[in-house]
């Protein structure tokens, strides 16, 4: 994969690097909720994910669903921080922490193989307290679909893409970062795109307050059992 012009970078050859003049947009979803993004963040994005495909163990997950386990649609992976597989990684970390003013977990990775891959809409209630967060993606690879839709929408299958009511479409070295209480009162997806054969690889930061009451029962990837 390379880099096109438009990328302000050398089709190819450019070596990943944050790009300090990025433009942060912000979009309100409500009083209390917020969406950032700032659009090639990170130069040679392609670089990036060339290398990540490459080096890193990407690995398959399974959630119970009813009675039995369902294998996820999309791959995941993780590196151990005083080993990054690129300087640049460090980099973002430092970056996104120094302009939010908070400590991140370290990151995890997910790649979507190609348009069949997706992510189901949910919300990061791995973070329990979800009233303060921020949640950070730099995500490489083609843009495609990222869908947010707020919560009363949540049953509301029949509505245009499920009920979301914005489509960031992230990608190119992108970051877009859910902040406020987009955790409590939104839910996100990744959908799929039929024909779309190119990978896609998010890198996502976390941060919670720890604040309010933290939300109640399983994690997004708990077993679940439904009454028949």
């Amino acid at each position: 994969m390379q880099e096109r012009p438009s990328d302000g970078a050398a089709i190819g050859a450019a070596e990943p690097s944050i790009r300090p003049d990025a433009v942060f947009e912000r979009t309100a979803l409500d009083d209390r909720s917020w969406v950032d993004v700032a659009r090639g963040w990170l130069d040679g994005q392609a670089a990036l994910l060339d290398l990540l495909q490459r080096e890193l163990t990407w690995e398959t997950s399974r959630v119970y669903r009813y009675d039995h386990w369902v294998e996820e649609p999309h791959l995941g992976a993780g590196f151990r921080f005083d080993a990054p597989p690129h300087p640049v990684l460090l980099d973002a970390h430092r970056t996104i922490q120094h302009r939010y003013h908070q400590r991140f977990m370290e990151p995890s990775l997910v790649m979507y193989r190609d348009g069949r891959d997706s992510m189901a809409f949910h919300r990061d209630r791995d973070l329990r307290w979800l009233d303060d967060t921020l949640v950070a993606l730099l995500v490489l690879g083609e843009r495609r679909p990222f869908h947010i839709r707020p919560r009363a929408n949540r049953y509301a299958h029949e509505l245009a893409d499920k009920g979301a009511t914005h489509d960031v479409r992230a990608g190119r070295g992108d970051l877009l970062v859910m902040g406020g209480a987009c955790q409590a009162g939104w839910e996100h997806s990744v959908p799929k795109v039929p024909g779309h054969r190119a990978v896609r690889v998010s890198i996502q930061w976390r941060w919670a307050s720890r604040t309010g009451r933290p939300v109640e029962g399983a994690s997004y990837r708990a077993p679940r059992h439904y009454s028949r």
